[in-house]
């Protein structure tokens, strides 16, 4: 922020101040004019509910972790902290989630006279929960596209580690899944902390919001537990096809082995070269062993054949 377009005193049409990976000159000016202490991003981090959740001189400090990069192999949780002082509401974050594009495009259907930073706040998390939503819809698509590439046409011969890629997928769901949860459970502490505010109390509007908030924070949460059990589902199944693969190639070359134990012995016997063997004398006794050779082959197979071994 430009240090001579900065204000001496909070106009009271602000409601919304958003610092996006705010400076130590930012954060002292907000201070200024609000007359609070911003959280820095270390503070940000505390995992305590008394560092994340607490009022201090009338404002309410309250920080949340949002999922983040989740359209990515690699979705993290960045911490936002939410403060209502003085009718406004202040976001301190050093990220950028997608929910606050969301929320400051939709700001236009808030009208301006009844903006309150309560209000904003209810309908921020609001667009919060709604993006959770779409990132748990981008999930269920995933994990449904990974049960049909594992159980579907399985007649047909799969590339080589078909399975063993499918588990690196597999784990990238089970990645985003469970930061989606661990921020739901954030946001629920959240909502529970605010709910008990007096803030909420002067505004039926803002406190019936929320309360769909909170609702739909615990659907999600119960969704989110389903979506992590199917896929540790797919995790166990497609564990188990491996093993099931492995052990048909091993039964390939355990019953190979006991097909051709056979000849084997037919061809020892007749290659020990004592001095004294009847057979090795016949004109016909090199026809005669091959066949029996292919005869103890034979035998041995359609005998797997027949026990259904094969």
């Amino acid at each position: 922020m430009d240090p001579h377009d900065r204000l001496s005193a909070l106009p009271d049409d602000i409601v919304w101040i958003d610092l996006i990976d705010p400076t130590h000159m930012d954060d002292v000016y907000v201070e200024t004019l609000l007359d609070i202490s911003v959280p820095t991003r270390d503070e940000l981090k505390d995992i305590e509910p008394s560092s994340r959740l607490y009022v201090e001189h009338s404002a309410v400090f309250m920080t949340a972790s949002l999922v983040w990069k989740a359209e990515t192999k690699a979705p993290m949780l960045t911490d936002v902290a939410f403060i209502l002082a003085r009718n406004c509401l202040l976001t301190v974050r050093y990220a950028d989630p997608k929910s606050f594009h969301l929320f400051i495009a939709a700001l236009g259907r808030v009208p301006e006279d009844v903006r309150t930073g309560p209000l904003l706040l209810a309908h921020l998390l609001e667009t919060i929960a709604d993006r959770t939503a779409e990132i748990l819809e981008s999930a269920v698509a995933r994990v449904d596209r990974l049960s049909t590439d594992i159980f579907h046409d399985r007649e047909k011969r799969r590339p080589p580690k078909f399975l063993e890629g499918k588990l690196a997928e597999i784990a990238e769901c089970h990645r985003l899944v469970g930061k989606v949860r661990d921020s739901l459970g954030s946001l629920s502490r959240l909502l529970t902390f605010l709910m008990n505010t007096p803030a909420l109390h002067e505004d039926d509007s803002v406190r019936n919001l929320c309360n769909t908030v909170v609702r739909d924070v615990a659907t999600l949460s119960e969704h989110a537990s389903f979506i992590a059990a199917n896929i540790t589902f797919l995790l166990d199944a497609s564990l188990g096809l491996i093993n099931v693969e492995q052990n048909a190639i091993i039964k390939i070359f355990s019953i190979a082995s006991v097909v051709f134990l056979p000849p084997t012995l037919v061809a020892s016997i007749y290659g020990m070269n004592f001095q004294f063997m009847p057979e090795l004398g016949w004109a016909i006794g090199y026809p005669m062993a091959l066949v029996a050779m292919v005869i103890s082959a034979i035998v041995p197979f359609f005998f797997f054949r027949l026990k259904g071994w094969l």
